[in-house]
């Protein structure tokens, strides 16, 4: 018990949590942008493949052209190619979105490991570090919010922005109602498939910056399958936060810290070294049981006010077409 309670006290320490906010910015990008695609009404099944080719185009065009930045268009090209076929194959076709997206992810990550192989263990390319002069030296908050660089000051306002587009503007009203009742939106004029198309793309993007964040900022360089399962760790954040970006990007600093305390713990119990670090995994998916919980969800239709902040209902039309007559 002494080793767990020495880990958990490690969790709040200054250097532990900067490092929990440094590596959560990919994470943090792909989330917004799966949220974003989801109150749309498109879900993007393909996340976890289209992150690993995302990473991979951005990892190239950087190391090709030795300009770190040109990266992050590439792979957000990349993502939003990706999650354009999704609404394409549904809107336009009439199939399944989720069905589509599991091909998707297969495909994009075979694609990513084919077309990657000959770039493992090519020298690294990353995002230099910047941080921001006077809120750096601030006590606490200076080395954990402004003692990064661009990319993870980026994720900051990816999130504040993502919240105001949906809860404090009429565009994000109209995101809402192609997602909740696009009859209705239709009904008043909202062209609800051409906006379907726009956040769909725009959350791939998103997607796709999250991947290059990954090679180029988090964990850098290319390796065989580098952001394995994390795509999956993004829809789970995205039903664990209910839809709504402030409480999805707590999922993900709180991923985050789970993946800490599992690092913590290894010097503690070396011998599980080799499951430690798969303990946030089956914990994410515990917190969507828990989140899930019948007798849960009931005690909170008894206080509207916790059940706001606990916990959203997904988006009515959710993976489904919308057929205009």
């Amino acid at each position: 018990m002494s080793g767990f309670f020495t880990a958990f006290l490690e969790m709040f320490d200054t250097a532990t949590i900067s490092s929990i906010v440094a590596g959560a910015s990919a994470l943090m990008f792909a989330t917004m942008g799966e949220t974003i695609s989801e109150k749309a009404g498109v879900i993007n099944l393909s996340v976890d493949g289209s992150m690993m080719l995302a990473a991979l185009a951005g990892f190239v065009i950087a190391f090709e052209t030795d300009v770190v930045w040109l990266g992050f268009p590439a792979a957000a090209a990349v993502g939003m190619a990706v999650a354009l076929l999704i609404a394409f194959s549904n809107i336009k076709l009439g199939l399944n979105q989720i069905a589509v997206g599991f091909v998707l992810f297969a495909l994009s990550t075979e694609l990513s490991r084919f077309l990657g192989n000959s770039y493992v263990g090519r020298p690294p390319v990353g995002v230099p570090a910047w941080d921001i002069p006077g809120l750096s030296s601030i006590p606490f908050f200076g080395p954990v919010l402004f003692d990064h660089n661009l990319v993870v000051y980026l994720s900051y306002l990816t999130v504040i922005a993502t919240y105001l587009l949906m809860y404090r503007t009429r565009k994000g009203l109209e995101m809402q109602g192609i997602g909740e009742r696009p009859e209705a939106a239709h009904a008043r004029g909202i062209p609800v498939n051409k906006l379907r198309y726009f956040y769909t793309a725009l959350g791939g993007a998103l997607i796709g910056i999250g991947g290059a964040a990954f090679s180029l900022d988090v964990k850098l360089g290319w390796s065989d399958r580098p952001t394995r399962n994390l795509g999956w760790i993004v829809l789970a954040i995205v039903i664990f936060g209910g839809w709504h970006p402030l409480r999805a990007a707590i999922g993900v600093l709180l991923f985050g810290a789970l993946q800490a305390f599992a690092i913590n713990l290894i010097p503690e119990f070396p011998s599980l070294s080799q499951v430690l670090p798969s303990i946030p995994f089956p914990a994410m998916i515990l917190a969507l049981v828990v989140v899930n919980w019948k007798a849960l969800l009931k005690w909170l239709d008894r206080y509207p006010f916790l059940r706001a902040i606990l916990r959203s209902d997904p988006p009515t039309a959710i993976g489904t077409a919308f057929e205009v007559d």
